[in-house]
């Protein structure tokens, strides 16, 4: 929306509640109640549900859904075969993975197509995400870790930030400065990645003289085995997410 790739006006958005629909109708689009009449007026439908939520939604919508429908699905760990097995035989089935910095044009996403998806449903679906940050297209196998990468990795960076700027608080900077800076010094970092395209440790290097504050301040998260502790977490966070496709 804030793109203007699709006016408000062509978005109907459907919830239990009038509570989830307040955003969406401050923005200007269309609100109901029935899952139904979304099928009935949209060729392009997102499910944005809980897990546990998303089956009974699809029992519901099936009879509706015809072979002009293009179905996303948001849902963790509900696999495309799932999906297609909810589904009509054949409907066009795409399952996408977002983050949460989606909400500020710089999310990281990744998507697959079922069997019944091709090109042209994955050409679109990447063209109007590409407004909302990173939109890859992956194997399914690769959405688990996504989650564990990406999904859950902004809570990561968010607690590096925090610490951080507490770092900085304890050597006597004011907290709002010391937040401020350490938000641009990760935006610095990650826009430098992005756009020389060079690994992080060879990045990390240039930081390093010999002798100075980088590489000392290296040692002490190495010694703290800050490396192994982020690789466990993403481990764990992807194990978990292929847990709950079990469930």
């Amino acid at each position: 929306l804030p793109q203007g790739k699709v006016p408000a006006s062509s978005i109907l958005a459907s919830a239990p509640s009038d509570k989830n629909l307040d955003a969406w109708r401050e923005s200007g689009c269309r609100t109901t109640h029935c899952n139904l009449e979304v099928l009935q007026e949209s060729t392009l439908v997102f499910l944005a549900t809980k897990p546990h939520v998303l089956p009974g939604v699809l029992q519901e919508i099936r009879p509706a859904v015809g072979p002009h429908h293009i179905v996303v699905s948001l849902a963790a760990g509900i696999t495309l075969q799932t999906l297609q097995r909810l589904l009509p035989a054949g409907t066009k089935v795409l399952r996408l993975m977002p983050n949460l910095p989606c909400v500020v044009q710089a999310g990281a996403m990744v998507f697959a197509r079922g069997s019944g998806a091709g090109d042209g449903e994955a050409a679109l679906l990447k063209s109007l995400l590409s407004s909302c940050g990173l939109c890859e297209e992956v194997p399914e196998s690769y959405i688990n870790i996504h989650t564990g990468l990406s999904g859950s990795g902004v809570a990561y960076v968010y607690l590096f930030a925090e610490a951080l700027a507490e770092g900085a608080v304890k050597m006597g900077m004011p907290g709002g400065l010391a937040s401020r800076i350490a938000a641009q010094t990760l935006l610095g970092a990650a826009k430098m990645m992005l756009e020389t395209g060079e690994h992080p440790a060879k990045l990390r290097g240039d930081v390093c003289t010999p002798g100075g504050t980088t590489i000392h301040a290296l040692h002490q998260l190495e010694k703290g085995a800050l490396r192994a502790t982020v690789m466990n977490a993403v481990e764990a966070a992807t194990n978990r997410a292929c847990d709950m496709a079990k469930d």
